[in-house]
C-alpha cells in the first residue's frame, strides 16, 4: 500500500489542480479543508482526493486531523500551495519504509530569488540552530515530512497552531528518532496567498508559537 499524503489547505482552490496533478502516481491524497471560503473542497474531490473537514483553524489542527483520518502505515505531509516539489516523496518514503530512518524531512532550497522572504528564512534559521543545539539534526522546519502514522500519533503532539511541526521535531528528538533530511526544491506558490511566510505578521505569529515550545 502506498503512503497517504495529507495536504492541509485553507483557500487553496486556485493551487490545488496543479498540486494534485503532481502527486506520486497511485498515492492516496487527503485534503484537509481548514475552514476555506473558496471551492477548496470541491476542487479536491474533483481531482480524486478525499476531503476531511477541520473547522478549527490552525495548521496543526489541519495536519493532525489528516493524520487521524489516514489509514496507511506511512503518512506524508505537504503544503497544498504547490511550493514544494513532490518528486522527493518516493525516496523519502523508501528511507522510512526500509528502516534507515524514523522520519524523513525536507530542507527547502529556493529555486529563485524572492521565493523565501528574508524574515521567514531568518526566523527559520534561528529556530533550526536551536534544535541542532538540542541534538536534533535539522536545518529547516519545512512543511514536508514522512513517518509512520502510529509512531506520529504516539508522540502525543498537543499544539494545533503553527508550532505543530516544531513540537513534532522536539518530541521525535526526545524519543530518539533517527532523522533523514533531504533537499527539496522550493518554488513560488501555484496560486492563492501565503498565510505565514508571505508576510512579516504571519512569520511573527508562527515564530511566537514556535519560540514558546523552545522555552
Amino acid at each position: 500500500m502506498h503512503p497517504e499524503i495529507v495536504l492541509p489547505c485553507l483557500d487553496e482552490a486556485e493551487a490545488l489542480p496543479y498540486v494534485l496533478k503532481r502527486m506520486p502516481e497511485d498515492w492516496p491524497v487527503i485534503v484537509v479543508d481548514n475552514g476555506s471560503t473558496d471551492d477548496t473542497a470541491e476542487v479536491a474531490r474533483g481531482h480524486g482526493a478525499r476531503v476531511v473537514v477541520e473547522p478549527r483553524r490552525g495548521y496543526g489542527a489541519a495536519v493532525h486531523a489528516g493524520l487521524e483520518a489516514a489509514t496507511g502505515e506511512l503518512v506524508a505531509f505537504l503544503d497544498g500551495d504547490g511550493s514544494l516539489d513532490p518528486d522527493v516523496l518516493p525516496a523519502m518514503a523508501e528511507t522510512v519504509a526500509s528502516g534507515r530512518a524514523d522520519i524523513a524531512v525536507g530542507r527547502r532550497v529556493p529555486d529563485s530569488a524572492g521565493v523565501w522572504p528574508w524574515h521567514a528564512r531568518a526566523a527559520n534559521a534561528v529556530i533550526a540552530t536551536m534544535l541542532r543545539g538540542r541534538g536534533i539534526p535539522v536545518h529547516d522546519i519545512a512543511p514536508i515530512r514522512i513517518a509512520r502514522r502510529r509512531a506520529l500519533l504516539d508522540l502525543g503532539i498537543e499544539d494545533r497552531a503553527f508550532g505543530y511541526p516544531l513540537e513534532l521535531l522536539i518530541r521525535a528528538g526526545r524519543a530518539g528518532w533517527r532523522f533523514d533530511e533531504v533537499p527539496v526544491r522550493y518554488a513560488r506558490r501555484a496560486g492563492g496567498r501565503s498565510k505565514v511566510s508571505g508576510s512579516v505578521k504571519g512569520t511573527v505569529r508562527a515564530g511566537r508559537d514556535m519560540v514558546r515550545l523552545l522555552r
